[in-house]
Formats: structure tokens, C-alpha cells, sequence
């Protein structure tokens, strides 16, 4: 090799193990960064949001200081010392800061600043009573959080939990990654892996 030294045979293989281990290095060194400042996964416990998660499913949240804000809709993680024993808990945002919720239990429906909820995703009407008060106007820097399983949910109904602040938000889900058994039929429903909009 001109201006420079020749490698011989035995210094091949050494520099290609280097730029292999050096690769591999960068590669962990990006997915350890990613899943410390970016994005975390996270499991699905219980049946609170079904029907549009399942118990263990395993899901991409994205880290609440990337998301600018929670809004009407949302579904995010939450982690509470003192609400059951500070396991991080899935629920839907319903109403935000400023707007009052109402709970019609009889009729199962739901009003946020005298609207009716147009709330498809629910598995069935919103009959059970938590002990909450209402109607509930949502304080500054707090969300209103429900599960799509209504009548099989702790959420903002429950007095232990209420409006919950949003520095007690982990983040929002993004993607169901991988999906747990679905209880109607005990299997896993692999159509239901992508984004959660």
C-alpha cells in the first residue's frame, strides 16, 4: 500500500472483529439511550381498558416529557405511590384541566362540560360509582382518567385517585408491540399489533 503500512492476512480478520465489536457497542450504547430518555414497554395488567387492550399486552410508551402535553383521548400510563401500592396503572384521558366531568350512572354516560361523550371505545355504559363526588372540575396541571372497562376499572372515579396529576404520568402509549390473550377467546389477536389511535 502506497504511504501507508501494508496489512497482512493475520490483521484482517482482527480488523474486521474490531469494526464488528465497535458496531455492536454503538448499537447497544443507541437502544440503551432510547429506552432511558425516549420510550419505555410496558405490560398491561387486568382487564380495566378492554376491550381495547387486553390483560398483558405489551405496549410502546413514549416518555412523558416527549409527548408536549396529554390531551382528551390519550391513553397513558400512571404511577402513584400511594394508589395501589404504586403499580403503574393504564387508563384513557377523559377530560383535562379546566373542564368538569359528570357521571350520569343510571343512563351509564358520561358529560364533560355538559357534553354528552361520543365514547366508542368503551367495553359497556358507565353504571359503577366509586365514591367520587360529581360533578368535578379538573384542576390545574391534572387529567380526568377512566378505563374502557368501565364497571371493572379504578380511575378518577375512586377518591384514592382522582384527578391525577400529570407529573404522575410515566408517558403515553403509542403501540401495542405485542398482544396478550384476548378474553373472549383466550388467544393472541396478532391483527391488533400498531399503533394505538
Amino acid at each position: 500500500m502506497r504511504g501507508g503500512k501494508r496489512l497482512s492476512r493475520s490483521d484482517v480478520p482482527l480488523q474486521w472483529l474490531y469494526e464488528w465489536v465497535q458496531a455492536l457497542v454503538g448499537v447497544v450504547l443507541a437502544v440503551v439511550l432510547l429506552f432511558t430518555f425516549a420510550v419505555r414497554v410496558v405490560l398491561v395488567s387486568g382487564p380495566s381498558m378492554q376491550e381495547t387492550l387486553q390483560d398483558q399486552d405489551c405496549l410502546l410508551v413514549l416518555n412523558a416529557p416527549l409527548c408536549g402535553g396529554f390531551e382528551t383521548g390519550d391513553i397513558v400510563i400512571i404511577q402513584r405511590d400511594d394508589f395501589r401500592d404504586g403499580e403503574p396503572i393504564v387508563k384513557r384521558i377523559v377530560a383535562t384541566e379546566g373542564q368538569t366531568v359528570d357521571i350520569d350512572f343510571d343512563a351509564g354516560t358520561v358529560y364533560v362540560d355538559g357534553q354528552l361523550l361520543e365514547e366508542t371505545y368503551i367495553r359497556e355504559p358507565t353504571h359503577l360509582e366509586e365514591g367520587l363526588e360529581f360533578p368535578v372540575t379538573v384542576p390545574e396541571g391534572c387529567v380526568f382518567v377512566l378505563g374502557d372497562n368501565r364497571n371493572d376499572s379504578d380511575d378518577s372515579r375512586d377518591p384514592d385517585l382522582g384527578p391525577v396529576d400529570t407529573r404522575e404520568i410515566l408517558g403515553r402509549a403509542v403501540a401495542l408491540l405485542f398482544p396478550g390473550v384476548t378474553a373472549a377467546s383466550e388467544e393472541r389477536d396478532f391483527g391488533r399489533i400498531g399503533p394505538l389511535d
